[in-house]
């Protein structure tokens, strides 16, 4: 399985960007699909996620009302669309296949991980 995740880059504190990830190698329709992010200097953290169908999606609770977790299974995509930026939304961000297919916030219920790209907040 390959994620490859692109949208990075700065932006100023109000602003918005959209990460995508897209999946290759493995049947990304029937698979549940999650962003996390990790900081300098933190844990890698669970920022949203969604269910095969794109029924069911989870956030965070530093980023619910602000981003938006969605999928396009036809084009085995999942987008995460960041609205309101803020500086501590700065980090590497990684998007990553769940090994069932629901919505997960457990790091380990996710098995194959994107290089990761990273979004800079400036202040």
């Amino acid at each position: 399985v390959q994620l490859q995740t692109s949208g990075g880059g700065l932006v100023q504190a109000g602003g918005s960007l959209r990460l995508s990830c897209a999946a290759s190698g493995r049947t990304f329709s029937t698979s549940g699909m999650g962003w996390f992010r990790q900081a300098p200097g933190k844990e890698r953290e669970f920022v949203a996620g969604i269910s095969w169908s794109g029924a069911s999606t989870y956030y965070a609770v530093s980023v619910k009302g602000r981003f938006t977790i969605s999928r396009d299974n036809a084009k085995n995509t999942v987008y995460l669309r960041m609205n309101s930026l803020k500086p501590e939304d700065t980090a590497v961000y990684y998007c990553a296949a769940a090994k069932s297919g629901i919505a997960n916030r457990v790091r380990s219920e996710y098995d194959y991980w994107g290089q990761g790209t990273l979004v800079t907040v400036s202040s």
